[in-house]
């Protein structure tokens, strides 16, 4: 699913919109026992109950693609004939009604994760009439398709502490007593996903509040799917091969180029507003690093880390590469940290045999947010 079809879906969980009519789950207790299970209907519920339960289950479709948001295809034998993709599609035909198949999602999920609260597991299925638009925009009477799906949401439930409130009608003040609090999911996934406007049983989206969260127990128990490596993962293994293949030849220039190659990269497909991924692929960042004057030797032990680490064909999302946003240089006792459009500004050099990182500073200069001149 890429931006745009996760934002259609999104405006879903509205009061007005949605056709979600109850909310199934169970409560579990930090220690994994389930404390009860329930079923209950929209309609019991105030407006700002059911605002805000909505808003719980959107937050299972927020953040970003490849990193919060993530795709898990099935493979053809598994759509035909795994057991893990038939209590998904049997779940998404009743409504969420069959409650074997819902024992099982809890068993898979309970099983797969710890959490240090207690927690809800929360299910809700929603029916989308797709209406087409016209190449004016305008959109069309009648819809080209149902698009039918329902999201599961684990929330943290945790314990707030007693406050104090001034009640203005008495004219007093008065304690609040402790109470819990469901706060926004931690992880969850949609079933199916909404792929070209319409439903996709090949895959679904999984959601992470944490990047850097391993839900590969999860995914194997529900999906029988392998997790992507998660998008911290990912940073971290590519600035790491980045500096170890290129060597002595990786040079503030060199981290300029690349950089600024991701930046330009992630600019142009937003202004493009491609439906297709976002990605960047191997051969991309060595053409980059043959540009920047990389030995072709050092060349070839990128591609091999790049092989061992990913894969030789595998495609990434460049904003899991490098922070497109910033431009940091980082020492043991100094963090320096530039805006990416001015990383020309800092330069390093060498100055009577001693190693320096070298800062133009031809405007205004603050110290502690007092301004100082520089003297000849």
């Amino acid at each position: 699913m890429n931006e745009k079809e996760i934002a259609e879906i999104r405006r879903r969980f509205n009061p007005q919109r949605t056709n979600i009519t109850r909310v199934c789950g169970c409560y579990v207790t930090g220690s994994g026992e389930i404390m009860s299970e329930f079923s209950q209907p929209i309609a019991t519920l105030t407006q700002d109950e059911t605002e805000y339960l909505l808003s719980l289950l959107k937050k299972t479709l927020s953040g970003t693609v490849d990193k919060n948001l993530i795709d898990i295809p099935f493979s053809n034998a598994q759509v035909l004939e795994g057991e893990e993709h038939k209590i998904l599609l049997k779940l998404r035909d009743t409504a969420l009604e069959d409650e074997e198949s819902l024992k099982k999602i809890y068993g898979g999920i309970i099983s797969s994760v710890k959490m240090e609260t207690n927690y809800l597991i929360m299910l809700a299925y929603d029916s989308y009439d797709v209406f087409t638009y016209s190449e004016d925009g305008k959109k069309s009477e009648d819809s080209s398709e149902q698009f039918r799906y329902f999201i599961c949401s684990v929330c943290p439930v945790k314990s707030t502490k007693p406050l104090l409130s001034f009640a203005a009608f008495d004219n007093a003040f008065h304690g609040i007593a402790s109470s819990t609090a469901v706060s926004a999911p931690e992880f969850g996934f949609m079933f199916p996903a909404f792929d070209d406007r319409r439903g996709n049983i090949y895959d679904t989206l999984f959601y992470t509040k944490n990047p850097a969260a391993d839900y590969s127990q999860i995914a194997d128990r529900l999906f029988k799917a392998e997790m992507p490596m998660p998008a911290a993962d990912q940073q971290n293994s590519f600035c790491g091969m980045l500096g170890s293949a290129v060597g002595d030849e990786c040079s503030i220039e060199v981290i300029k180029e690349v950089h600024g190659y991701i930046s330009d990269t992630v600019a142009e497909h937003k202004e493009s507003r491609s439906k297709e991924p976002l990605t960047v692929s191997r051969d991309e960042i060595s053409d980059v690093l043959r540009s920047s004057g990389v030995d072709e030797e050092r060349i070839n032990d990128f591609k091999k880390s790049y092989d061992d680490t990913f894969g030789e064909k595998t495609l990434l999302n460049p904003k899991n590469l490098l922070d497109v946003k910033q431009f940091e240089v980082n020492m043991p006792d100094v963090s320096i940290r530039i805006n990416p459009e001015r990383s020309g500004l800092v330069d390093t050099r060498v100055i009577d045999g001693i190693k320096y990182i070298v800062i133009r500073a031809d405007e205004s200069v603050e110290v502690n947010g007092v301004q100082i001149n520089i003297n000849n």
